[in-house]
């Protein structure tokens, strides 16, 4: 049964109608989309800074979306389920189906940071992973971004509600068709819509909301990041761009997709990206390699804090436990950066150094390297333990490369926080 909201609503006709002109915004911004791609094989190619303009005006979705509690759906401790107003999709208006929760803190008057989740493949919008944030004193609202529910169903993971957008279709599958009908559009303006729903929330505060998406939740948060310059950090986990070239599905699937090439793949935007992100993987990945990871945050002028966990593995809960997102998102919040940063990382000869400020006390460094080539998620990855000094908040830590290594990083520990160096590669491995 339906159930009454806990959390205050956006001013009904005027929220929609504000909408409502977004929409028609875009609406206007579109009008050439479909003939662009639908052109003869002898007319010219599609115009990509059109289609790049048209994907870059989605973080104009600044209006809080219309959103009401999800009839048939039971709260839970004290989250509440809700559906959203999302963009159109092949001429009908859409709703989203997510789960939204307010920490204690929040509930007796305090304003609170957010944040926006956002799930993979096989995954929907997650009532635990909301419970996670808000245990940590974060508003949190987990988005399902296929038109799903979170009810299973046997034929089809979960069920799908009769007013959802577009689902995935395998990786960028639907590249021909017109820009707005595309599952990735949909997926952007949704997370877009749901910063500003959560933002707009008086318990909220709108300046501390964060975006942490997991493996193509990942993918999504790459995109969003680079489009939606709100967000107070980031946190792709898995996720990256930089996959039309790769040795896996990605690479064979993206490596003649222009559309992909020339206006999804994050880095098409990643100079925009200034906010602190942390990317968060490890090295046994099968989708997402090392060396795509490094290709973004590399070409983002704003800060990155590296964090591959050992044996971390590759799943929604393998992403959403590690304590590592939670820190990220709390040094950002409470001190403006993220607890620990790069500042130098030197070779020479075999000889490496690397510095690193840290606002915690390191217990310990590590070396992780390869003598393997080919896809980083393949290769035989050790680990040894490498020198380090602390004075304050300045950490160094020396050590020698194994002969033969082909790839490599250095990683300090706090607990069970870990920091990790840029990702490097030996010049004989290239």
């Amino acid at each position: 049964m339906a159930v009454k909201s806990a959390f205050p609503r956006p001013a009904g006709r005027a929220n929609r109608q504000s909408l409502l002109l977004q929409q028609g915004v875009l609406a206007l911004l579109l009008w050439g989309t479909t003939a662009l791609l639908a052109a003869e094989p002898e007319t010219p190619s599609p115009d990509w800074q059109l289609l790049q303009k048209q994907a870059l005006a989605l973080g104009e979705l600044k209006q809080a979306p219309r959103y009401e509690a999800a009839a048939g759906f039971e709260a839970a401790n004290g989250l509440e389920p809700i559906f959203y107003e999302g963009l159109p999709w092949q001429g009908r208006p859409t709703r989203v189906f997510a789960w939204l929760g307010l920490p204690p803190a929040a509930k007796n008057g305090k304003r609170v940071p957010g944040v926006v989740l956002v799930h993979g493949g096989g995954g929907t919008a997650f009532r635990e992973w909301v419970e996670k944030w808000n245990a940590h004193g974060f508003a949190a609202i987990s988005i399902a971004v296929e038109g799903q529910t979170d009810v299973p169903d046997p034929a089809q993971r979960w069920q799908r509600h009769p007013h959802g957008g577009p689902a995935r279709a395998g990786i960028y599958a639907d590249s021909d068709k017109p820009l707005a009908e595309q599952w990735m559009y949909h997926a952007v303006a949704d997370t877009v819509l749901a910063n500003s729903l959560l933002r707009s929330l008086p318990a909220v505060d709108a300046e501390h909301v964060g975006l942490m998406g997991i493996s193509w939740g990942g993918v999504i948060t790459s995109t969003v990041m680079g489009i939606d310059d709100r967000f107070a950090f980031a946190i792709p986990t898995y996720g990256c761009g930089d996959l039309s070239q790769v040795g896996n599905q990605y690479g064979r699937a993206l490596g003649n997709n222009q559309m992909y090439q020339r206006v999804w793949d994050p880095l098409v935007r990643m100079n925009r990206v200034k906010m602190p992100v942390l990317w968060l993987s490890w090295t046994g990945d099968q989708h997402f390699p090392l060396d795509s990871l490094r290709s973004c945050y590399s070409a983002a002028p704003g800060p990155h804090m590296v964090a591959m966990v050992p044996n971390m593995r590759h799943g929604h809960g393998a992403g959403w436990n590690p304590e590592d997102s939670y820190a990220f998102a709390d040094s950002i919040v409470r001190d403006g950066a993220p607890w620990c940063l790069q500042q130098e990382l030197k070779l020479a000869g075999r000889d490496v150094e690397a510095q690193f400020v840290s606002a915690k006390p390191i217990d310990r460094a590590t070396l992780v390297y390869t003598l393997d080539r080919g896809f980083t998620g393949t290769r035989d990855w050790k680990q040894a333990q490498a020198m380090f000094q602390q004075n304050r908040d300045r950490v160094t830590v020396k050590t020698a490369l194994p002969a033969d290594v082909t790839a490599w990083f250095l990683s300090v520990h706090s607990g069970k926080l870990v920091a990790s160096s840029d990702y490097r590669e030996a010049e004989a491995a290239r």
